[in-house]
Protein backbone atom coordinates (compact mmCIF):
# COMPACT_ATOMS: atom_id res chain seq x y z
CA UNK A 1 0.00 0.00 0.00
CA UNK A 2 1.21 3.28 -0.82
CA UNK A 3 2.23 5.21 2.14
CA UNK A 4 0.13 8.71 3.23
CA UNK A 5 3.22 10.78 1.70
CA UNK A 6 3.80 9.29 -1.47
CA UNK A 7 -0.14 9.70 -2.26
CA UNK A 8 0.33 13.57 -1.10
CA UNK A 9 3.42 14.02 -3.14
CA UNK A 10 2.42 12.50 -6.00
CA UNK A 11 -0.59 14.76 -6.00
CA UNK A 12 1.66 17.81 -5.82
CA UNK A 13 3.94 16.85 -9.06
CA UNK A 14 0.80 16.51 -10.69
CA UNK A 15 -0.41 20.19 -9.16
CA UNK A 16 3.23 21.47 -10.05
CA UNK A 17 3.69 20.24 -13.35
CA UNK A 18 0.07 20.57 -15.52
CA UNK A 19 0.84 24.32 -15.62
CA UNK A 20 4.16 23.63 -16.74
CA UNK A 21 3.18 21.62 -19.39
CA UNK A 22 0.35 23.87 -19.85
CA UNK A 23 3.12 26.50 -20.38
CA UNK A 24 5.12 24.49 -22.85
CA UNK A 25 2.18 23.65 -24.76
CA UNK A 26 1.21 27.19 -25.42
CA UNK A 27 4.81 28.32 -26.43
CA UNK A 28 5.31 25.89 -29.10
CA UNK A 29 1.94 27.15 -30.48
CA UNK A 30 2.29 29.03 -33.66
CA UNK A 31 0.56 31.80 -34.93
CA UNK A 32 -3.12 31.69 -36.05
CA UNK A 33 -2.02 33.36 -39.78
CA UNK A 34 0.82 30.90 -40.20
CA UNK A 35 0.51 28.95 -43.50
CA UNK A 36 0.79 25.68 -40.83
CA UNK A 37 -2.55 26.11 -39.46
CA UNK A 38 -4.39 28.48 -42.06
CA UNK A 39 -3.02 26.31 -45.38
CA UNK A 40 -1.35 28.83 -47.37
CA UNK A 41 -3.78 31.44 -47.23
CA UNK A 42 -6.07 33.79 -45.54
CA UNK A 43 -9.18 34.22 -46.68
CA UNK A 44 -11.32 37.61 -45.82
CA UNK A 45 -15.09 37.87 -45.30
CA UNK A 46 -17.07 40.69 -43.82
CA UNK A 47 -18.74 40.14 -40.36
CA UNK A 48 -21.92 37.56 -40.46
CA UNK A 49 -24.94 38.32 -38.19
CA UNK A 50 -26.03 35.80 -35.88
CA UNK A 51 -22.80 33.45 -36.22
CA UNK A 52 -20.99 33.42 -33.10
CA UNK A 53 -18.37 31.41 -34.16
CA UNK A 54 -15.71 33.96 -33.25
CA UNK A 55 -12.25 33.72 -32.15
CA UNK A 56 -9.63 36.84 -31.47
CA UNK A 57 -5.56 35.82 -31.61
CA UNK A 58 -2.38 37.89 -31.08
CA UNK A 59 0.50 36.93 -32.09
CA UNK A 60 3.34 39.38 -29.75
CA UNK A 61 6.42 39.71 -32.00
CA UNK A 62 3.85 40.86 -34.64
CA UNK A 63 2.08 42.98 -32.77
CA UNK A 64 -0.82 41.56 -34.96
CA UNK A 65 -4.33 40.81 -33.38
CA UNK A 66 -6.92 39.18 -35.46
CA UNK A 67 -11.05 38.97 -35.43
CA UNK A 68 -11.84 35.43 -37.58
CA UNK A 69 -15.07 34.19 -37.38
CA UNK A 70 -15.78 30.57 -39.51
CA UNK A 71 -12.03 30.76 -40.44
CA UNK A 72 -11.75 33.75 -41.93
CA UNK A 73 -10.18 36.61 -41.35
CA UNK A 74 -12.92 39.72 -40.91
CA UNK A 75 -10.35 42.51 -39.33
CA UNK A 76 -6.93 42.58 -37.95
CA UNK A 77 -5.95 45.59 -35.22
CA UNK A 78 -2.26 46.33 -34.44
CA UNK A 79 -1.69 46.87 -30.81
CA UNK A 80 0.53 47.77 -28.05
CA UNK A 81 1.38 45.04 -25.25
CA UNK A 82 3.27 44.32 -21.79
CA UNK A 83 6.45 45.72 -20.83
CA UNK A 84 9.17 43.16 -20.86
CA UNK A 85 9.08 43.34 -17.12
CA UNK A 86 5.20 42.58 -17.08
CA UNK A 87 4.78 40.70 -20.00
CA UNK A 88 1.34 39.57 -21.46
CA UNK A 89 0.80 36.21 -21.08
CA UNK A 90 0.87 33.05 -23.82
CA UNK A 91 -2.21 30.93 -23.79
CA UNK A 92 -5.73 30.84 -24.22
CA UNK A 93 -8.80 32.96 -22.43
CA UNK A 94 -12.25 33.69 -22.68
CA UNK A 95 -13.95 36.98 -23.80
CA UNK A 96 -17.71 37.34 -22.47
CA UNK A 97 -17.68 41.09 -20.94
CA UNK A 98 -17.18 44.13 -22.25
CA UNK A 99 -17.09 47.84 -20.34
CA UNK A 100 -17.19 51.11 -21.40
CA UNK A 101 -16.54 53.46 -19.09
CA UNK A 102 -14.68 51.34 -16.55
CA UNK A 103 -13.10 52.11 -13.16
CA UNK A 104 -9.66 51.15 -11.91
CA UNK A 105 -8.51 50.07 -9.28
CA UNK A 106 -5.04 49.61 -8.97
CA UNK A 107 -3.22 46.60 -8.51
CA UNK A 108 -0.41 46.39 -5.93
CA UNK A 109 2.24 46.19 -7.36
CA UNK A 110 5.73 48.35 -7.03
CA UNK A 111 4.60 50.40 -10.77
CA UNK A 112 1.63 51.65 -8.65
CA UNK A 113 1.81 54.41 -6.06
CA UNK A 114 1.52 53.43 -2.46
CA UNK A 115 -1.16 56.52 -2.75
CA UNK A 116 -3.45 54.70 -5.66
CA UNK A 117 -3.69 51.24 -4.14
CA UNK A 118 -6.78 50.06 -3.22
CA UNK A 119 -8.91 53.33 -4.42
CA UNK A 120 -11.06 53.16 -7.00
CA UNK A 121 -10.47 55.37 -9.90
CA UNK A 122 -13.53 56.94 -11.98
CA UNK A 123 -14.08 56.78 -15.31
CA UNK A 124 -13.51 60.48 -15.71
CA UNK A 125 -10.51 60.56 -13.37
CA UNK A 126 -6.95 61.46 -15.34
CA UNK A 127 -5.10 58.79 -13.44
CA UNK A 128 -7.32 56.25 -15.09
CA UNK A 129 -5.15 54.46 -17.79
CA UNK A 130 -8.26 52.24 -19.41
CA UNK A 131 -9.84 54.92 -21.21
CA UNK A 132 -12.92 54.35 -22.35
CA UNK A 133 -13.40 50.31 -22.98
CA UNK A 134 -11.84 46.79 -21.18
CA UNK A 135 -12.20 43.85 -21.79
CA UNK A 136 -11.47 41.59 -19.08
CA UNK A 137 -9.20 38.72 -20.06
CA UNK A 138 -9.20 36.59 -16.58
CA UNK A 139 -6.38 36.77 -13.93
CA UNK A 140 -5.97 40.43 -13.97
CA UNK A 141 -5.19 40.93 -17.76
CA UNK A 142 -7.03 43.02 -19.84
CA UNK A 143 -7.60 44.44 -24.10
CA UNK A 144 -8.20 48.44 -23.10
CA UNK A 145 -7.81 51.44 -25.13
CA UNK A 146 -4.44 52.61 -26.04
CA UNK A 147 -3.35 55.95 -25.16
CA UNK A 148 -1.85 57.15 -29.07
CA UNK A 149 -1.48 55.10 -32.15
CA UNK A 150 2.51 55.54 -30.66
CA UNK A 151 1.29 52.39 -28.67
CA UNK A 152 1.02 50.17 -31.19
CA UNK A 153 4.04 47.68 -31.95
CA UNK A 154 5.30 48.92 -28.62
CA UNK A 155 5.86 46.99 -25.10
CA UNK A 156 3.76 49.81 -23.15
CA UNK A 157 1.34 48.04 -21.03
CA UNK A 158 1.68 46.17 -17.56
CA UNK A 159 0.69 42.41 -18.97
CA UNK A 160 -2.63 44.45 -20.86
CA UNK A 161 -2.62 44.69 -24.92
CA UNK A 162 -3.53 48.40 -26.15
CA UNK A 163 -6.07 48.70 -28.85
CA UNK A 164 -7.20 52.16 -30.16
CA UNK A 165 -10.55 53.50 -29.41
CA UNK A 166 -11.78 53.31 -32.40
CA UNK A 167 -10.54 49.77 -32.83
CA UNK A 168 -12.07 48.76 -29.58
CA UNK A 169 -15.81 50.40 -30.57
CA UNK A 170 -15.02 48.18 -34.03
CA UNK A 171 -14.37 44.79 -32.06
CA UNK A 172 -17.29 45.06 -30.33
CA UNK A 173 -19.44 46.40 -32.44
CA UNK A 174 -18.44 43.47 -34.50
CA UNK A 175 -19.05 41.15 -31.79
CA UNK A 176 -22.71 42.15 -31.24
CA UNK A 177 -23.34 41.82 -34.86
CA UNK A 178 -22.01 38.34 -34.82
CA UNK A 179 -24.22 37.39 -31.62
CA UNK A 180 -27.51 39.12 -32.73
CA UNK A 181 -27.41 41.27 -30.09
CA UNK A 182 -28.87 45.01 -30.51
CA UNK A 183 -27.49 47.31 -28.49
CA UNK A 184 -27.01 50.45 -30.93
CA UNK A 185 -28.87 53.45 -28.40
CA UNK A 186 -26.87 51.48 -25.07
CA UNK A 187 -23.44 51.61 -26.83
CA UNK A 188 -24.03 55.22 -28.77
CA UNK A 189 -24.53 56.60 -25.13
CA UNK A 190 -21.95 54.52 -24.01
CA UNK A 191 -19.50 56.49 -26.18
CA UNK A 192 -20.58 60.07 -25.39
CA UNK A 193 -21.26 59.94 -21.72
CA UNK A 194 -18.48 58.68 -18.47
CA UNK A 195 -21.04 56.27 -17.27
CA UNK A 196 -19.99 52.72 -16.48
CA UNK A 197 -22.06 50.00 -18.70
CA UNK A 198 -21.47 46.80 -18.96
CA UNK A 199 -21.94 44.21 -22.02
CA UNK A 200 -22.50 40.47 -21.27
CA UNK A 201 -21.60 38.50 -24.45
CA UNK A 202 -24.48 36.00 -25.46
CA UNK A 203 -21.44 33.81 -25.73
CA UNK A 204 -17.99 33.53 -24.92
CA UNK A 205 -15.13 34.65 -27.32
CA UNK A 206 -12.05 32.41 -27.62
CA UNK A 207 -9.32 34.43 -27.04
CA UNK A 208 -5.38 33.36 -28.27
CA UNK A 209 -1.98 34.80 -27.47
CA UNK A 210 1.10 33.40 -29.14
CA UNK A 211 5.06 34.23 -29.28
CA UNK A 212 6.02 32.71 -33.27
CA UNK A 213 8.63 35.38 -33.74
CA UNK A 214 9.54 33.56 -36.85
CA UNK A 215 6.29 32.86 -39.45
CA UNK A 216 5.04 31.63 -42.86
CA UNK A 217 2.39 33.20 -43.82
CA UNK A 218 1.05 33.07 -47.66
CA UNK A 219 4.29 31.49 -48.42
CA UNK A 220 6.65 34.35 -47.55
CA UNK A 221 8.67 34.57 -44.20
CA UNK A 222 8.19 36.62 -41.76
CA UNK A 223 10.97 37.36 -38.94
CA UNK A 224 9.92 39.25 -36.13
CA UNK A 225 12.00 40.67 -33.27
CA UNK A 226 11.99 38.64 -30.53
CA UNK A 227 10.71 41.18 -27.67
CA UNK A 228 10.65 38.97 -24.53
CA UNK A 229 13.61 37.09 -25.26
CA UNK A 230 11.83 33.47 -25.07
CA UNK A 231 13.74 32.18 -28.12
CA UNK A 232 17.05 30.74 -27.44
CA UNK A 233 17.33 29.24 -31.03
CA UNK A 234 16.18 31.28 -33.27
CA UNK A 235 18.92 29.66 -35.57
CA UNK A 236 17.02 26.28 -34.94
CA UNK A 237 13.43 27.53 -34.72
CA UNK A 238 14.09 29.32 -38.19
CA UNK A 239 15.32 26.01 -39.99
CA UNK A 240 12.01 24.22 -38.34
CA UNK A 241 10.12 26.21 -39.75
CA UNK A 242 11.55 26.54 -43.16
CA UNK A 243 11.22 22.35 -43.40
CA UNK A 244 7.57 22.74 -42.35
CA UNK A 245 7.13 24.57 -45.20
CA UNK A 246 9.04 22.17 -47.59
CA UNK A 247 12.12 24.44 -48.34
CA UNK A 248 15.06 22.05 -48.38
CA UNK A 249 16.63 23.86 -45.70
CA UNK A 250 19.89 21.57 -45.26
CA UNK A 251 22.02 23.70 -47.73
CA UNK A 252 21.52 26.71 -46.16
CA UNK A 253 24.71 28.13 -44.72
CA UNK A 254 24.19 29.07 -40.82
CA UNK A 255 25.82 32.50 -41.72
CA UNK A 256 23.04 33.18 -44.26
CA UNK A 257 19.96 32.58 -41.76
CA UNK A 258 21.73 34.23 -39.10
CA UNK A 259 21.96 37.34 -41.23
CA UNK A 260 18.13 37.33 -41.62
CA UNK A 261 17.56 36.93 -38.33
CA UNK A 262 20.08 39.77 -37.30
CA UNK A 263 17.93 42.27 -39.43
CA UNK A 264 14.98 41.71 -37.65
CA UNK A 265 15.28 44.14 -34.48
CA UNK A 266 13.69 46.82 -32.26
CA UNK A 267 10.59 48.01 -34.73
CA UNK A 268 11.68 46.38 -38.04
CA UNK A 269 10.79 42.66 -39.13
CA UNK A 270 12.71 41.02 -42.04
CA UNK A 271 10.46 39.44 -44.84
CA UNK A 272 11.30 37.21 -47.81
CA UNK A 273 9.16 35.08 -50.38
CA UNK A 274 9.79 31.36 -49.95
CA UNK A 275 11.19 30.60 -53.46
CA UNK A 276 13.68 33.46 -52.43
CA UNK A 277 15.31 31.12 -50.12
CA UNK A 278 14.51 28.12 -52.02
CA UNK A 279 17.22 29.13 -54.75
CA UNK A 280 19.43 30.78 -52.23
CA UNK A 281 18.32 34.73 -53.45
CA UNK A 282 18.63 36.35 -50.01
CA UNK A 283 19.53 39.83 -51.29
CA UNK A 284 15.26 39.77 -52.25
CA UNK A 285 14.50 39.79 -48.84
CA UNK A 286 13.46 43.35 -47.35
CA UNK A 287 13.62 45.23 -43.92
CA UNK A 288 9.88 46.64 -43.31
CA UNK A 289 8.31 48.02 -40.28
CA UNK A 290 6.43 45.18 -38.14
CA UNK A 291 3.64 48.54 -37.67
CA UNK A 292 3.49 49.94 -40.84
CA UNK A 293 2.82 53.46 -41.54
CA UNK A 294 -0.38 54.66 -42.13
CA UNK A 295 -0.79 56.21 -46.35
CA UNK A 296 -1.23 59.62 -46.30
CA UNK A 297 -5.02 60.76 -46.55
CA UNK A 298 -5.85 62.20 -49.80
CA UNK A 299 -7.10 65.75 -50.27
CA UNK A 300 -10.45 65.81 -51.48
CA UNK A 301 -10.24 67.69 -54.80
CA UNK A 302 -12.44 71.43 -54.95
Amino acid sequence: MRSAITIVFSLFLLTVSTPAQSYILDMARQSARSDTRTGGSIEKAKILANNSNLKLTVNVPSFKMTLWQEGKEVRTYYVGVGLKDYPIFVGLRKIDTVIFNPAWIPPHSKWVAPSLRGKVIGPSDPRNPLGKMKIPLGYGYLLHQAKSTRDQGSLVSHGCVRVLRNDLYDLNDKFLIAQGMDLTKEVTAAKRNRRTFVIELEEPVNFEVTYDAIVVENKTLHIYPDVYGYRKDMLGDLRKELKANGVDESSIADADLKAMIAKAKRKKQFVIALEDIQVGEFSKGKVVSVVPKPKPKRRRKR
